[in-house]
């Protein structure tokens, strides 16, 4: 029954979408293929929440659903326009898809999909969106590097290009500042870093990682040597193992293993915790390093850099959260607020 009724309801949709698109062009997406477009695109519908992010960085406005509903500590930092769009789900691991049905009451003038570069995943999505002519546009944005690339393909497509200008300048300059920070720092010198994942500690992501990019690119030396995992990562290791690595700083977004790391008897001979240096990553509205990687890294990556050599990044962090998030946001933060942000 319900295969019939939404059968019946993409015809009806397709006759709408080819009655309405009479103007249209031809794109060439990051993926290099050739998209026909609408040429004014009112609602774009992303297939995960990196995209999802981008778009509301873009412009909230643009947005026709959201992957998942938003809690309330992301709500009171996300434009309120956002609360009131229908969750519609999408591909972002664990065997989830979006609702078909609901994707397309929404009607998007397009879908924007950022999996490509994973083929199985890829050519998956591309299978179950055929049927339904909604142009799928394909965006690279796997590595912080590519941002960017991105927000100007993005004000291209979605003809916000002085927008797209301005969040690219800010994404390149941060690219530019921590390589100079990355580059006066010789390798011998650079301070290893543990990337502590789980209310345990002892998940962690390889060197080579996407999820682990940060490290490197703030001019840290990632302790977990190993090649690039491709999947959902967060490789299990031992206590030995940990002890072995003796890291200078560890990182992680996992509150329950921030507020037990110090009193943890296993912990204590470990150089990072000795020092004092276990930093929570801050993850709101979203995480500013990682699960998803969205372009909040923009802001994790300064931040890592000014954690890890505040002499040579001097970074007045609460004056630059508080302009990322007038500057990609559009919120406006307190005192406060920015210290519930940067608390260790």
């Amino acid at each position: 029954m319900f295969k019939s009724r939404l059968c019946c309801f993409v015809a009806l949709v397709v006759m709408t979408v080819w009655g309405s698109c009479a103007a249209a062009r031809e794109i060439i997406d990051m993926a290099g293929r050739s998209v026909t477009v609408p040429d004014e695109i009112r609602k774009v519908y992303c297939t995960s929440p990196p995209s999802t992010y981008l778009v509301v960085a873009m412009d909230p406005e643009l947005l026709a659903g959201l992957n998942f509903p938003f809690n309330p500590s992301e709500q009171r930092l996300l434009d309120p326009r956002l609360r009131q769009l229908p969750v519609i789900g999408g591909w972002f691991g664990q065997g989830r898809t979006p609702n078909l049905e609901t994707l397309l009451q929404v009607g998007p003038d397009i879908i924007v999909d950022s999996t490509w570069q994973e083929t199985a995943v890829g050519e998956k999505i591309e299978q179950v969106l055929k049927p339904l002519r909604i142009p799928v546009v394909h965006v690279s944005m796997d590595r912080l590097s590519d941002y960017p690339a991105v927000f100007q393909f993005l004000g291209q497509l979605l003809n916000r290009q002085e927008r797209a200008g301005i969040l690219s300048r800010y994404a390149q300059e941060t690219l530019d500042e921590t390589s100079r920070v990355r580059a006066a720092i010789p390798e011998e010198n650079r301070i290893t870093v543990y990337y502590a994942e789980g209310a345990d500690g002892l998940s962690t992501e390889c060197h080579a990682s996407l999820h682990a990019e940060l490290i490197h690119l703030s001019g840290g030396r990632n302790v977990h040597r190993c090649g690039e995992e491709r999947g959902y990562g967060m490789q299990k290791i031992s206590m030995e193992q940990l002890l072995q690595y003796n890291p200078q700083v560890i990182v992680s977004h996992d509150a329950s293993f921030i507020e037990q790391v110090a009193a943890d008897l296993r912990w204590k001979n470990i150089r990072a915790v000795q020092a004092g240096r276990v930093y929570r990553i801050p993850k709101e509205p979203f995480n500013w390093f990682d699960r998803p990687p969205s372009f909040m890294r923009l802001l994790g990556v300064r931040w890592l850099a000014c954690k890890l050599y505040p002499s040579d990044y001097p970074l007045d962090l609460a004056a630059e959260t508080r302009c990322f998030y007038k500057l990609f946001l559009n919120v406006s933060l307190d005192d406060a607020a920015v210290r519930k942000l940067l608390q260790p």
